[in-house]
């Protein structure tokens, strides 16, 4: 997807798919994002917006090849599409790649393939909104442990408090599909480390590009016995293309240039808009009705993350 920036300690780099990792953790693009902001605030506030909310149609767009191909099929043409992108883009220099290069590239490979389906079989499972609010948590969490401020362990609780209002245990729950969805969190957690220790060891978008081509070569074999098993149709396929075009390339393209317009606290912030983003999208696209409860839940989450990154734009400007 779902989806992604070496943002300051306390403030969750969000990145909802692997095309992130050419916007995440790259030193070129955090120079970018520390720059004051100018006349073009506005406008990159508004490019930020219309990333995430690219995503989230680019996610739901996806779900609606699910009957056809499955969340596996849907990832297997995202990650295949990621890389034809990404590489030429990203030009990774492999022969000269050092082991110490080597590992987190190949550890970030694995991660985009569990974090794309772990958080789309989320989506079949529990609706668009849940899934990406539970995805959202990794990040999240991250800028919570990262910080030893009362504030924000303080959000950690409210954001705890909002997952169990959004899930709201009782019998009827879905227990492995909300067990899915913490896995999916915790992948775009460790994507965010992996992507920050690739941008401290590579220049440019090389990292980037190199996991993702890892993660497509993984996936080339996964993706030949599932459409051998599962016949595509044609307009499954399309619908996966646009998912991985509106998901991945897209925001790619417009957070590059909105890092340069927005600081880094502020495009955290603004990351927070997904979950929302998500469970609108939900509505219109897919017709996944949440209930009052559920927004209350999601709302919480949001809650806690704007508090978590506002607070840590005010201790970097003392």
């Amino acid at each position: 997807m779902t989806s992604h920036t070496s943002t300051p300690e306390a403030a969750p780099a969000v990145a909802p798919d692997p095309m992130s990792a050419a916007r995440v953790g790259t030193a070129d693009v955090h120079a970018a994002a520390e720059k004051p902001a100018g006349k073009g605030l506005g406008k990159g506030i508004t490019l930020a917006l219309g990333a995430s909310l690219s995503n989230q149609v680019g996610a739901a767009t996806g779900a609606l090849a699910f009957p056809s191909i499955g969340p596996v099929g849907v990832v297997a043409v995202r990650q295949l599409i990621t890389a034809a992108v990404l590489v030429p883009i990203g030009r990774p220099r492999f022969r000269s790649m050092t082991w110490a290069q080597w590992w987190p590239v190949l550890c970030l490979g694995v991660v985009f393939g569990v974090m794309n389906t772990s958080v789309y079989i989320t989506i079949d499972r529990l609706g668009l909104g849940l899934a990406i609010t539970l995805e959202f948590l990794g990040p999240l969490a991250i800028a919570i442990l990262a910080s030893r401020r009362a504030i924000d362990l303080l959000c950690g609780v409210l954001a705890a408090v909002g997952v169990v209002v959004l899930v709201n245990p009782n019998p009827s729950t879905d227990v492995l599909g909300v067990a899915i969805g913490v896995v999916s969190g915790i992948a775009w957690g460790c994507y965010v480390l992996l992507n920050r220790k690739i941008g401290q060891r590579m220049p440019g978008l090389q990292g980037a590009g190199a996991a993702s081509l890892v993660s497509a070569v993984m996936w080339v074999p996964i993706a030949i016995f599932w459409f051998a098993a599962h016949p595509p149709a044609l307009w499954a396929i399309g619908f996966a293309v646009i998912c991985a075009l509106l998901s991945s390339v897209v925001p790619f393209s417009i957070d590059l240039i909105a890092l340069r317009r927005v600081p880094a606290g502020l495009f955290s912030t603004l990351q927070s808009m997904h979950p929302v983003w998500a469970a609108i999208v939900g509505l219109v696209m897919l017709h996944q009705v949440l209930t009052l409860q559920e927004w209350l839940g999601i709302a919480l989450v949001v809650l806690s993350n704007v508090l978590v990154t506002t607070t840590s734009m005010r201790r970097e400007r003392r």
